[in-house]
C-alpha cells in the first residue's frame, strides 16, 4: 500500500509534469509600472479565502502578478478551520472546485493520492477540516504568494489608474499600490452578518450570530436558542448540544423546513456560462426563485441535531420580541413565550458596504442594483436590490459617472456578485469558471490599456527565424535564356521532377 507522503509527492511531480506540458504558469507580460521608484503590483487580491486562492492561480497561469493578502494567520484562511462547524461540506465529494481544470490539482486526486481509491469510494461527504487541509496544500504547491496578517485597513482608487491599500501587518502600517484589486472576501465579503434589530434588546454578552468566533464550551449547561433553520443553524445548534448544552430550541419561521435545493436542480455548465449575459429581468427572476424557496439544510446536519432528545423544532416560532426578564431571555413568538438563557442568530449576511471601514471610499459610489432596476411586483428582495452591478470582469461601476475615478478597477469576486455573474464566485461547484473568467477579463483590460507599448514591442521584436542562408536567389531570367540548352536546364529538371516521379510510381 502507498504510503500517504509517498502518493502525495507522486501527485505533485505529476502536477509539475501537467504544469510544463500546458505552458504554465506564462510568463509575466503585464508592462511594469513604478510609482515613485516603488514596483507597482499587477493585481493585488484582499482574501485568501478558497476564491481568493483560485483567482491568484488562474491570474498567476496567464502571467499576471497576483499575490493575496489576507489578515488570518498562515493556514487559517477563510471560515473552514475558524467559524465554520459543519461535519462535512454539502457539495458532492467529486465536484472538482478550484482546480482550474488541472486533473491533478482536484480533491479527489488529493485524497487518492494519500488514502487510495478504496477509501475515496467509501467516503460520503469530504469532512470539513480536509478541506481545509486540501486549500494549504493547493496554496503550497502552486506556489502562491499569499500574506499572511495583512489587514487591509482602506481601499483607495486613484484618478491616475492605481488603487492604494492602506496595510497593517506585524512589519506596521504601510501602503501598497496596485493597477487592479479584487475583494475575494467571502460570503459576507461587502458587509456582515444580520441580526434583526430586536436582538439588541438584550446584552450583548447574551447573543450570537453563527458566523462569530465563539467557544461553544460555554454553552455548557444552557437553555440555548437558535434563530432559524438553514444550514448554519443546524451546524451551530448541533454544536451547542455537543458542547453540553442543556437544551437546544430551533425559533424556525417558516411552518415547515424547507426540503428542494432549487439551486442545485438549475445547475448546469449552460448556466454558468449563460447567466451573465441574460436579459436583466431573467437574472433577477432566476435568483429571486432561489432565494424565494431557500436552500434547506443538509440532511446529515439536520440529523445531526435531531438525535439528540434535548434538541426541539419548533416551526412556526417566528420571533417577534425578546426581553430580558430576571435574567432570562424571554421570547415571545406566535407559539407562546420561550424563557432562555442564550440565542444564536443563524440568519445570514446582508450587503452593507458602510459597515466596512475599508470600503468607505467606495461606498458611496459603488452602483447597486437596485439603483437602475426595478423588480416586478412581488418579487422585491433586498439581497438582490444591494447586489452590486458589476461589469464583465467583476469591476465595480460608479453610481453617478466621474464621481470616483478608478472604482471599475476593483473587482468583486465574492458572493454578492452572483445576480451579475451567477454562482462563480462564492461556491465549490463553479469557481474554477469563475476564477477564469475574471484571469481573463483583467487580462484582456491589461492589454487594452497598454496596447501602445505592446505594439512598440512587437515592432521592437528582433528573434529571426529565417536566416538568409536557406536559398540561393536565382540569376535574372535573360541570364537563365542565354546559357546553352545542355547546361543547366537537365540538371533543374531532375531536381524538380524527382519527387513527383517518386509520388507517381507509388501511385502506381
Amino acid at each position: 500500500m502507498t504510503k500517504p507522503d509517498a502518493g502525495l509527492a507522486a501527485l505533485e511531480t505529476r502536477l509539475r509534469q501537467d504544469l510544463s506540458w500546458l505552458e504554465l504558469p506564462a510568463k509575466n507580460w503585464v508592462t511594469p509600472r513604478l510609482e515613485n521608484g516603488q514596483p507597482v503590483l499587477d493585481v493585488a487580491i484582499i482574501g485568501g479565502g478558497m476564491a481568493g486562492l483560485a483567482a491568484s492561480a488562474a491570474l498567476t497561469h496567464l502571467g499576471v502578478n497576483a499575490p493575496i493578502f489576507d489578515q488570518s494567520p498562515e493556514g487559517y484562511e477563510g471560515p473552514w478551520a475558524t467559524t465554520a462547524r459543519m461535519e462535512t461540506l454539502r457539495s458532492p465529494k467529486q465536484l472538482t472546485g478550484p482546480a482550474l481544470g488541472l486533473p491533478a490539482l482536484t480533491f479527489r486526486a488529493w485524497f487518492e493520492a494519500q488514502f487510495g481509491l478504496e477509501a475515496w469510494d467509501a467516503l460520503d461527504k469530504i469532512p470539513r477540516l480536509q478541506w481545509m487541509d486540501y486549500l494549504r496544500w493547493y496554496r503550497r504547491v502552486l506556489g502562491l504568494d499569499v500574506r499572511n496578517e495583512h489587514r487591509v485597513l482602506a481601499v483607495l482608487p486613484r484618478a491616475d489608474g492605481l488603487v492604494r491599500l492602506d496595510i497593517e501587518s506585524p512589519a506596521g502600517r504601510h501602503a501598497v499600490l496596485a493597477r487592479r484589486v479584487v475583494l475575494a472576501t467571502g460570503r459576507d465579503g461587502l458587509g456582515g452578518a444580520y441580526v434583526p434589530g430586536f436582538a439588541h434588546k438584550i446584552p450583548r454578552a447574551r447573543w450570537a450570530h453563527s458566523s462569530d468566533v465563539m467557544d461553544y464550551a460555554m454553552l455548557a449547561g444552557k437553555r440555548v436558542g437558535v434563530v432559524g433553520a438553514g444550514a448554519s443553524a443546524m451546524d451551530s445548534a448541533a454544536t451547542a448540544l455537543e458542547a453540553g448544552a442543556a437544551s437546544v430550541d430551533l425559533l424556525i419561521r417558516r411552518d415547515d423546513i424547507p426540503r428542494i435545493n432549487k439551486g442545485k436542480g438549475a445547475g448546469n455548465p449552460g448556466l454558468t456560462h449563460g447567466h451573465l449575459n441574460l436579459p436583466d429581468d431573467w437574472k433577477w427572476k432566476i435568483r429571486h426563485y432561489i432565494n424565494a424557496a431557500q436552500v434547506p439544510p443538509p440532511r446529515g446536519s439536520t440529523l445531526r441535531v435531531s438525535r439528540h432528545p434535548n434538541a426541539r423544532f419548533n416551526l412556526g416560532c417566528g420571533v417577534q420580541d425578546l426581553a430580558l426578564v430576571d435574567d432570562e431571555i424571554r421570547v415571545a413568538t406566535p407559539k407562546g413565550e420561550f424563557a432562555l438563557d442564550f440565542l444564536i442568530f443563524s440568519t445570514g449576511f446582508r450587503i452593507d458596504w458602510t459597515v466596512r471601514p475599508e470600503f468607505a471610499a467606495l461606498a458611496p459610489h459603488v452602483r447597486a442594483w437596485g439603483d437602475r432596476y426595478t423588480p416586478a411586483a412581488g418579487d422585491e428582495d433586498q439581497e438582490l436590490h444591494d447586489s452590486p452591478d458589476l461589469g464583465p470582469a467583476f469591476e465595480l461601476q460608479e453610481k453617478s459617472p466621474g464621481a470616483c475615478p478608478g472604482l471599475d478597477r476593483v473587482h468583486c469576486f465574492s458572493y454578492p456578485a452572483a445576480l451579475t455573474h451567477g454562482t462563480v464566485s462564492g461556491d465549490i461547484p463553479a469557481i474554477s469558471e469563475g476564477a477564469k473568467r475574471l484571469a481573463q477579463g483583467i487580462a484582456g483590460l491589461f492589454y487594452r490599456e497598454d496596447v501602445a507599448a505592446h505594439y512598440a514591442n512587437m515592432e521592437a521584436f528582433s528573434e529571426p527565424e529565417v536566416f538568409g542562408d536557406e536559398w540561393t536567389p536565382a540569376p535574372p531570367p535573360s541570364a537563365v535564356s542565354a546559357q546553352p540548352a545542355t547546361a543547366a536546364a537537365p540538371t533543374q529538371a531532375r531536381t524538380h521532377t524527382a519527387p513527383a516521379t517518386a509520388a507517381t510510381e507509388t501511385a502506381k
